[in-house]
């Protein structure tokens, strides 16, 4: 059988070496456009930063390697062209000599990845993107090129100590960019059409990352759009005009399909190509994997746009499976992911409150904010989390969290635990392991659990961040239970003070009618509560994450 792959890195490599390990016997060519046809793309803007220092570490196999351990032919620096779905030939060019060669297959598999966006911005071509090795190369020259064509005189002129960079778009790799550029000594601006960087953050959640991203440095413009790009400098839609040295576009990426629409296949509704449960397109002899194909949603089953490392190298692994006649299925994506910011950790996994006010889906929100172990042991650092949870199932929607640590293990169980269908409620009777130095005994995990069990008994009712101003306006007493001194130091207009180590003795004091309760973080917000309801108040509501979550939230 004559297998050829179009693309390489996570799912084309995937695919490549798993047949050859199911099928000893087949013929295996892997068609690569640039001159890297196995490496690891995520570390990509750590080398631009010198963290991972030696470009070599990021290269994982060679065509050489590839021959030698698995038998697999690879074509660097030559492009697909075309598909000849009548005769199972693929046109492949020689980027080096412009030579067209055609090769057989019985079946293909497509691996294209996603190209950046580059939007029709005067002087885009300007802008420096990053997807590949060569990407990476020329980033790091440039960055170098700046730092030796200062002018010191004229950077003084200016008021600035270092060369400048904009990096235009605030996602995943506009973030990791401007950090690592920043880290190499540029002075870097970030540039976001949205009110806010990270968008599969919800505005509560974002907040510590913006402080976090300003402490080091970089300067945010957000909710501003670039019109022009020139020589030196970037102007935005507020009419503002920006010194840059250097620019990058991370403005996002698109499905790379311009191979599989001239073939005539078909193309999903959100622009990826279309393939079923088995990664198969509209022709049967040909796949699809990775960053240019559509996925199915895990918790609606739509369809959706999932550029992720861990699927790709998945779909790589499953079509191979597949085409050696194994009875395997592609999975649903979760859209789980996680990326550091000078320090913090990241992360989210399913729906975010945005999706699901837009999508109409009713839901409920927990916010909690526990340490990352046992703050006794040295080391804890506080931590944000938020679980979106279906009130009429209990199962678990999304979750978000931003950190200095422990982030990612609570993501990764709690998108465990969606995968196994579990209701929030059993997240606190999830056995998890414990130490002082790693956790605590109740768990922040647990922890949720045993908040949306609250919730969903009515042992409690809750109100979130941006329901409160309504609330107030509507009567609402707000009545804050923290100590004077944290009351001093910063409250919410209209509040009522009376610590909750006094509450009993002057219950006297809390106005007749709806009340809504709030401390720092929820915990003695739910203690008050208690207090009051059985002194027979029904209508009390505990503000959900405390005055910590209402302060992210009002400060986006």
């Amino acid at each position: 059988m004559d297998i050829v792959i179009i693309g390489g890195v996570a799912g084309g490599m995937s695919a490549a070496t798993r047949l050859r390990r199911l099928d000893e016997t087949a013929t295996i060519t892997v068609v690569e456009r640039s001159g890297y046809v196995s490496f690891a793309n995520c570390g990509l803007p750590y080398h631009v930063g010198g963290v991972i220092a030696h470009r070599g570490n990021l290269l994982l196999q060679t065509p050489e390697s590839l021959r030698a351990r698995f038998g697999i032919d690879v074509l660097v620096h030559h492009e697909a062209v075309g598909i000849r779905r009548d005769t199972h030939e693929l046109i492949v060019r020689d980027a080096r000599t412009g030579d067209d060669l055609v090769l057989h297959y019985d079946k293909l598999i497509l691996s294209p990845g996603a190209r950046p966006v580059r939007p029709p911005i005067p002087g885009i071509e300007r802008a420096l993107s990053l997807r590949d090795v060569e990407d990476t190369d020329a980033l790091v020259q440039a960055t170098q090129d700046v730092h030796d064509s200062a002018d010191l005189d004229a950077l003084e002129t200016l008021s600035v100590s270092a060369p400048s960079a904009v990096v235009i778009g605030g996602g995943f790799i506009g973030v990791e960019m401007a950090e690592n550029l920043s880290v190499r000594g540029l002075q870097v601006t970030l540039v976001e059409a949205m009110p806010q960087v990270m968008g599969p953050l919800d505005p509560e959640m974002v907040a510590p990352v913006h402080d976090r991203i300003r402490e080091h440095g970089v300067r945010l413009e957000l909710g501003a759009a670039v019109t022009e790009i020139g020589s030196n400098t970037v102007t935005l839609s507020n009419g503002e005009v920006l010194r840059a040295d250097m620019v990058v576009a991370a403005i996002g990426v698109r499905p790379e399909t311009s191979l599989a629409v001239a073939a005539g296949l078909r193309i999903g509704e959100r622009g990826g190509i279309a393939v079923d449960d088995h990664m198969r397109t509209s022709d049967p002899d040909i796949f699809a994997v990775g960053d240019a194909v559509e996925k199915r949603d895990a918790l609606d089953g739509g369809d959706v746009l999932v550029p992720l490392a861990n699927t790709a190298n998945l779909q790589g692994r499953r079509v191979a499976d597949i085409i050696a006649g194994r009875a395997v299925s592609g999975r649903p994506v979760l859209g789980t992911a996680i990326v550091g910011v000078f320090g913090l950790q990241v992360a989210s996994t399913g729906w975010n409150e945005k999706r699901l006010r837009a999508a109409g889906r009713t839901y409920r929100a927990i916010h909690t904010h526990p340490a990352s172990h046992a703050t006794y042991y040295p080391g804890a650092a506080g931590m944000a989390l938020k679980l979106l949870v279906d009130p009429d199932t209990d199962l678990i929607l999304g979750a978000q969290g931003v950190g200095e640590s422990g982030i990612d293990k609570r993501m990764d169980v709690i998108a465990t635990a969606i995968t196994g269908g579990l209701t929030a409620s059993e997240l606190a009777e999830l056995e998890l392991a414990y130490a002082p130095q790693f956790g605590s005994a109740k768990d922040a995990v647990n922890m949720l659990g045993w908040v949306d069990e609250n919730i969903s008994t009515g042992t409690t009712d809750t109100i979130q961040w941006h329901e409160l101003a309504d609330a107030q306006a509507s009567g609402a007493t707000l009545l804050d239970v923290r100590t004077q001194g944290e009351h001093d130091a910063g409250n919410i207009p209209g509040a009522l003070l009376i610590p909750v180590d006094e509450l009993r003795e002057r219950l006297d004091e809390v106005p007749d009618g709806p009340i809504v309760v709030h401390c720092a973080v929820g915990i003695r917000g739910h203690i008050a509560t208690r207090i009051l309801r059985a002194t027979g108040r029904s209508d009390v509501r505990n503000l959900d994450g405390g005055y910590r979550t209402w302060a992210a939230g009002a400060s986006i």
